[in-house]
């Protein structure tokens, strides 16, 4: 895979744990991770990407080995996903009576394969498949720019010395989080990208 990442605007305590069932990453889901890596602590700042993924001397591989890992598990569970979504559609087609109707006045067997139903099934399913894991990968990246944006906008509260006269007195610590400065800026991030996954979901969804 290409895209880069679910992971990572809270504390590495949060993110390091994997199922065991997880699958192992690739050298691209290394190589992607320190891409992202390196993208998060520029969004960040230095300071705030140490605390989230712990000293100066770890952070950058925390963040790299931790995400990798999610990212393959992610794959695996998207790749499954895709599969499943993709045979249910194609067995519905393969039953569908009017399947001709819409297609051309092709069957089923026509449309997706050469002539034979089994190899017509299969390529409906891998061409599904293929379709749901895209529309997959483009939905992580979407999420990947929602963190990165989400760290300099917290990068940017935290620098802001009148953040508390807008937050009910509350400090970017106290605000955020449990009053340390390392939970809060994690949980900032999150809270953040979460926002505007859902404000840019609902700019994208047509108006009934």
């Amino acid at each position: 895979m290409k895209k880069l990442f679910l992971a990572c605007a809270v504390s590495a305590a949060a993110i390091a744990p994997a199922a065991a069932s997880a699958a192992d990453p690739t050298p691209s889901d290394f190589k992607n991770a320190a891409k992202y890596c390196k993208a998060l602590k520029a969004a960040s700042g230095s300071n705030n990407f140490v605390s989230m993924f712990g000293t100066k001397k770890n952070a950058y591989g925390k963040c790299v080995s931790s995400t990798a890992k999610q990212q393959a598990n992610e794959d695996a569970k998207q790749k499954k996903a895709a599969k499943a979504s993709a045979a249910k559609e194609c067995k519905a087609e393969r039953e569908d009576a009017t399947f001709a109707g819409a297609h051309g006045g092709k069957t089923f067997a026509q449309f997706y394969g050469t002539g034979r139903l089994e190899n017509a099934y299969g390529r409906c399913v891998s061409q599904k498949a293929k379709q749901h894991q895209s529309e997959a990968d483009e939905e992580d990246d979407a999420e990947q720019g929602d963190r990165l944006n989400a760290a300099k906008t917290c990068r940017a509260e935290r620098a802001d010395s009148n953040f508390a006269d807008t937050h009910g007195g509350k400090t970017f610590a106290q605000f955020y989080g449990t009053g340390r400065l390392e939970n809060a800026f994690g949980k900032c991030v999150s809270q953040t990208a979460k926002e505007l996954a859902a404000e840019r979901k609902a700019e994208s969804t047509p108006t009934p």
